[in-house]
């Protein structure tokens, strides 16, 4: 084969695996609180396994309660193996916990229930100050993000100079 024809035929294979990835976007996050209450469905009652209408993934499994981000997420191919990367700043802090939470994503539009459950939400009356979601792929490779208006600003400087004082006025000289 000529050097241009393994050329032409490795870029056409490029472009084929390019054109098949998955298009994903966050449509939106609704965050917010929830009780251990709120999950409760009739089925349960009656022996039955939770149920949700929404994908549930909570960063401790065994704990409802606590803070989640519901995530409606749009994918024009199913994505196995996908992790969420939550991103929260609390209040009075200034570094993010960050979670990782699995998820097998199916192909069309659906709502991604994603909780800080447990000990890793402080507290019901707790809100975020700033948030971050991400969608990374089985690679590694983020695919959408949504985030918090907040999260989006610079953080604040520290002031180099404390203790400045106005500068002294010099008095005009009187003519």
């Amino acid at each position: 084969m000529r050097p241009f024809t393994i050329l032409i035929s490795f870029l056409a294979l490029a472009l084929a695996s390019v054109a098949t990835a998955a298009e994903v976007t966050i449509v939106r996050v609704w965050p917010d609180y929830r009780t251990s209450e709120s999950f409760l469905r009739v089925g349960e009652y009656f022996g039955g396994q939770e149920s949700a209408p929404e994908l549930v993934v909570r960063s401790q499994s065994g704990t409802r309660e606590g803070y989640y981000f519901l995530t409606r997420v749009k994918s024009s191919e199913a994505v196995p193996g996908a992790l969420l990367v939550v991103e929260t700043i609390l209040p009075g802090s200034e570094v993010a916990s960050v979670h990782f939470l699995s998820v097998d994503l199916p192909r069309g539009s659906r709502a991604v229930l994603a909780g800080l459950t447990g000990t890793d939400w402080p507290d019901a009356k707790v809100k975020p100050t700033a948030w971050r979601v991400r969608l990374l792929s089985a690679g590694g490779v983020e695919l959408a993000r949504q985030q918090s208006f907040l999260w989006a600003l610079p953080p604040v400087a520290a002031s180099a100079n404390t203790d400045a004082t106005p500068a002294a006025e010099t008095p005009s000289s009187a003519p």
